[in-house]
Parts: structure tokens; C-alpha cells; sequence
């Protein structure tokens, strides 16, 4: 875990606040976000993150795009950049985090970003793509119940795109994914790091 630990996970973060920067540098995007204490990967871009950044396909031109644990913004606000007349919503239960990724948005005039918390989404919207590092230390069944949810939130030919590392149960997870009746294939390997791309299963006529 980063620097924080199971404070990521929590509503309101007890740790003291230390705001520091962190560049994200990829071959298209280069952006400067504030990171901090209490929200994941603290003070660095994590491995598995840059790796989804560098290597998952790129966002629809236009739509809505979701950010499933936003943490401190870096997949949302890329998303946002790569995809400027798209809608990207950047959900966390955790406040800190939340309020950073609002932040760093307006710090990069990114004014195509959401932020809220997961049960403020509207009812209504429906997500052309999906990107996530997800929370997979919250437990296997909280994980599951977790990604069903959203992935309910797909539109019928919208894409989720998962990072998962192989030591962190990638294939069982691409396993148990199929099992529940979507389409779903690796589309990325780097570092053991596994990008999954899942769809809606699509009826056979």
C-alpha cells in the first residue's frame, strides 16, 4: 500500500493533510496534479497506473466517461484531456480525494470533469467507457459487488477497462468476470500489470 494505507478507503481521512505534486508524464498528456496523505499513491504516480495510462485505448471522442475510484485524479483528468468533449464523472467514497481531483482539474482547465461521490451519480446516465484501477484490498466480495454495480452502468456498446496486477488475482478476477456473462479480454500486459477489457455479452443471432 501507499503511503496512507487503509486510509484511502475511508470517508473522511483522520491522517494529517501534506499536499505534494506529482507529474504525469505520457507521451501525449503532461500534467502536474496535488496529491496527499489519506488518498492512494501518495506523492507518485503508482506502477500500475502509468502503465494503464500508457497502454489502455483511448477514451470515445465524446460521451460519458467514468473514473471509478478517482483517488487524487490522474485517470480521470487524462481521460478528460485525451477527450475534451466528453463528460468524464470522477467518483470516490473518499472526501480527500474528491476535493483534489476537483483541484487539479481546475489547476489544469480541465472544465470537463465531475467529481462526486458514488451515490450522487445521476440515476440516469449511462457510461459510453469505464476506467479503473480498482480498489481490489477492499475484499473479493465487496470488489465483485462493486464492479457489477457499475458495469450495470454500461451502455449496451460501452467498454470497461480494468488495471489488475497478476499478484493481485488479474485472472481470476477476468475468470469470474466471464462467469457472470460478459465478454472480456486482456488487451495489456507490462509488468505483470494486466489491462481487462470487458463488454456486455452480445447475444448470438
Amino acid at each position: 500500500m501507499s503511503d496512507g494505507g487503509e486510509h484511502y478507503f475511508s470517508q473522511t481521512p483522520d491522517i494529517r493533510s501534506e499536499p505534494r505534486d506529482v507529474d504525469v508524464l505520457l507521451p501525449d498528456i503532461s500534467l502536474t496534479l496535488t496529491s496527499d496523505h489519506g488518498v492512494f499513491s501518495y506523492g507518485r504516480l503508482d506502477d500500475a497506473t502509468r502503465i494503464f495510462l500508457e497502454s489502455a485505448p483511448p477514451p470515445p471522442a465524446s460521451g460519458s466517461l467514468l473514473d471509478l475510484g478517482c483517488g487524487y485524479g490522474p485517470i480521470a483528468l487524462t481521460l478528460a484531456a485525451r477527450s475534451p468533449h466528453s463528460d468524464v464523472i470522477a467518483i470516490d467514497v473518499n472526501e480527500r480525494a474528491r476535493a483534489l481531483t476537483a483541484a487539479n482539474a481546475q489547476r489544469n482547465a480541465l472544465s470537463n470533469v465531475t467529481v462526486c461521490p458514488p451515490e450522487a451519480v445521476p440515476a440516469d446516465i449511462v457510461f459510453d467507457a469505464i476506467y479503473s484501477n480498482p480498489p481490489i484490498r477492499i475484499g473479493k466480495r465487496p470488489l465483485q459487488a462493486l464492479l457489477l454495480h457499475w458495469l450495470g452502468r454500461l451502455a449496451p456498446d460501452g467498454t470497461a477497462y480494468f488495471v489488475v496486477g497478476k499478484h493481485l488475482g488479474s485472472d481470476s478476477l477476468a475468470g469470474w468476470l466471464t462467469g457472470q456473462g460478459f465478454d472480456v479480454e486482456r488487451v495489456s500486459s507490462r509488468n505483470s500489470y494486466r489491462t481487462l477489457q470487458v463488454r456486455q455479452e452480445r447475444e448470438v443471432r
